[in-house]
């Protein structure tokens, strides 16, 4: 079998539904794809082919026998086990060998010294930092490791699935959503990483932009075939859009599509003001002239009607502490909404903004300060409850009636349509709908309220590529306000204009765009570092004399602790250097096949094991005396 992936008029069916029917693709070594298709294509079920746990229907699926495969899914069951354990997992050598040694008596000395050396080959001592650094990547602090999977919530056990995958030494990686629930500082960091993976890759992702940063191919699913294109995701949309192009039946849509972004193009154009920011926005909606003829064929066709009456502002946070009772989070907040506001909130997980934006709505109460509400405000609010707020027991039709009694029935589902719910799947119950259709309804369900403010958190997850390219266009001719919190850069280019950062427990105006905001987080984490390092080294300024008297009295107070922990450090140096001597000997080859040197490695041996057992009791003394003497530095 050639060393690549062959897939041979492969043809897959699950329940009713024909997937892949005579499908071929092939994927050379260390290529980087990026597949994409609509919600329910097959995308996920294309990786569970190339991963071993589906068989096809049809046809031959070709994956080299000996390649090592890691694959991402987007389920993380209820563990008991840490989480560093668990990112550990990813990489089964290493458990493989691992479990071997544990099974491998002390007297079996040539077994043990071939899985010492086995270890030694997969770079088995440094997992445990290999795995810590993954976590830290993915913004876990230090503190979680040690915390069981089932203690953190589905989008973090997601981001353990993504760092278990990462953890092998894979041949093949295969990546579902991997951005799905990743900020735009932690999208960043895997675009780097997977940048640098030297084996190949197949990503399922609706995020154009990190798929123009990360793949060189593009595998198109559609109508059950699969279609190879060389390049990125925008390199595939130009080929399309000259496909699509010369079908004479899609011509007039496309000049439509073309001539309504063009009118988009120019308004805003007129109205430009921040040099530097309109000069990046105008490259973003320019290009679009480009992208909308790939789309034209899309099942997707809607706009966000707005309220005829607005007030200005629409919403005005003054002198705000947002937060929880024993918890502020944000301070002196100094928000104004006005009718044609269009914000996009930056900032890492967990600084606040998803807090911002329920204060905002009124869902949380301040702890100070007002929050004043226009006359005419009129809020259609999206977050991950509004899909878990949905009734699973009725259909898309049912939702909007409920909404609107009173309304046309043809109507409801005329619009119901533009956002993909056609036919029977409109009075179909939402119960077994995808995440991805249960967002599509409650954007549905919000634009058919007529608000004149958005505020979205993270509309696009779950969403496809197709979806999210009809949720731009419909909120670039939206004619009310728009508050957003989203890592998808390209609706943050081409649906706001200013920015804010939530960060340090502020929120304040970013002068600039996306590229600037990267830019500024790099120079602050290099900042903060050398910060650190400062502070670690350096005095204050500001009344040392005092400070020095009293940090001489602290010394002097903690000097028999201090000797202890010292000693403590000596015996540790003295006994790992001792340790390393003995493992050193034991990589002699001659004492596993000398038989004469039987006696030499049981002794060496029995050596490792007590000097091992030595040096874990004077770890665990060192740390308990250092646990005690940071306590006392700090009182």
């Amino acid at each position: 079998m050639p060393a690549m992936i062959n897939l041979i008029d492969v043809s897959v069916q699950r329940g009713a539904k024909q997937l892949l029917q005579g499908a071929s693709l092939r994927i050379n070594p260390g290529h980087k794809l990026g597949l994409i298709g609509a919600n329910g294509s097959g995308k996920s079920t294309l990786l569970q082919l190339l991963c071993g746990n589906l068989a096809v229907d049809a046809g031959d699926c070709q994956v080299p026998g000996q390649w090592r495969i890691a694959h991402m899914a987007q389920e993380v069951g209820h563990s008991d086990r840490s989480a560093i354990d668990y990112v550990l997992d990813g990489d089964s050598e290493l458990r493989r060998i691992e479990k071997a040694i544990s099974d491998t008596d002390a007297d079996q000395g040539d077994k043990l010294g071939q899985l010492y050396s086995q270890l030694e080959a997969i770079d088995g001592y440094t997992a445990n930092a290999r795995a810590q650094t993954l976590l830290h990547g993915l913004g876990f602090q230090p503190e979680d490791s040690d915390k069981p999977v089932s203690a953190f919530s589905g989008g973090w056990r997601i981001r353990l699935n993504l760092a278990q995958a990462l953890m092998c030494p894979a041949d093949l990686l295969l990546l579902d959503e991997p951005t799905n629930h990743l900020d735009l500082d932690t999208t960043w960091w895997l675009e780097q990483r997977l940048q640098q993976f030297e084996g190949t890759l197949v990503i399922i992702s609706h995020d154009r932009d990190f798929l123009d940063n990360v793949v060189d191919h593009t595998v198109h699913l559609h109508n059950q075939q699969l279609t190879l294109y060389r390049g990125n995701y925008s390199a595939f949309e130009r080929q399309r859009a000259e496909q699509l192009a010369q079908q004479q039946a899609l011509f007039a849509k496309q000049q439509q599509q073309v001539a309504s972004i063009e009118a988009f193009v120019a308004r805003f154009r007129a109205k430009a003001t921040k040099a530097r920011q309109a000069q990046s926005r105008l490259k973003a909606l320019e290009r679009l002239e480009m992208i909308a003829p790939a789309h034209v064929d899309s099942p997707f066709s809607f706009r966000l009607p707005c309220a005829e009456k607005v007030s200005s502002p629409l919403l005005n946070l003054s002198h705000a502490r947002l937060g929880y009772a024993d918890t502020p989070i944000l301070d002196q907040v100094q928000l104004s909404i006005a009718p044609h506001t269009r914000l996009g909130l930056l900032g890492p997980n967990g600084a606040g903004k998803s807090t911002l934006m329920k204060s905002l709505m009124g869902d949380l109460a301040l702890l100070n300060g007002e929050r004043t509400c226009g006359e005419h405000l009129a809020i259609g609010y999206f977050a991950q409850h509004t899909l878990e707020a949905l009734d699973m027991a009725a259909s898309p039709l049912l939702h909007v009636q409920r909404l609107s009694p009173q309304a046309r029935e043809q109507d409801m589902r005329n619009f119901l349509g533009g956002f993909g719910f056609q036919g029977d799947r409109v009075d179909e119950v939402i119960q077994h709908f995808s995440g991805g259709e249960k967002a599509r309804l409650a954007l549905a369900l919000i634009a058919w309220q007529k608000p004149n403010l958005l505020l979205l958190d993270e509309p696009t997850n779950h969403l496809d590529l197709e979806m999210r390219e009809a949720l731009t266009l419909a909120l670039q001719e939206f004619a009310g306000a728009v508050v957003v919190i989203s890592h998808d850069r390209h609706l943050l280019r081409n649906t706001v204009d200013d920015f804010v950062v939530v960060i340090d427990g502020k929120v304040d105006v970013f002068d600039g765009d996306l590229d600037d905001y990267h830019r500024w987080l790099d120079q602050r984490h290099q900042h903060e570092d050398n910060y650190s390092q400062q502070e670690a080294t350096e005095e204050p300024k500001q009344d040392r004399k005092s400070q020095r008297q009293a940090a001489a009295a602290k010394r002097q107070q903690l000097q028999p602790l201090r000797k202890k922990v010292q000693h403590a450090e000596k015996q540790m140096e003295k006994l790992q250097a001792k340790l390393e001597k003995v493992e050193t000997e034991l990589a002699d080859e001659s004492l596993y096949t000398d038989a004469k040197r039987k006696d030499d490695l049981q002794q060496l041996l029995k050596e490792q094991g007590d000097l091992r057992q030595q040096l874990e009791e004077i770890e665990e003394e060192w740390l308990t005396l250092s646990e005690e003497y940071e306590a006392l530095s700090q009182e």
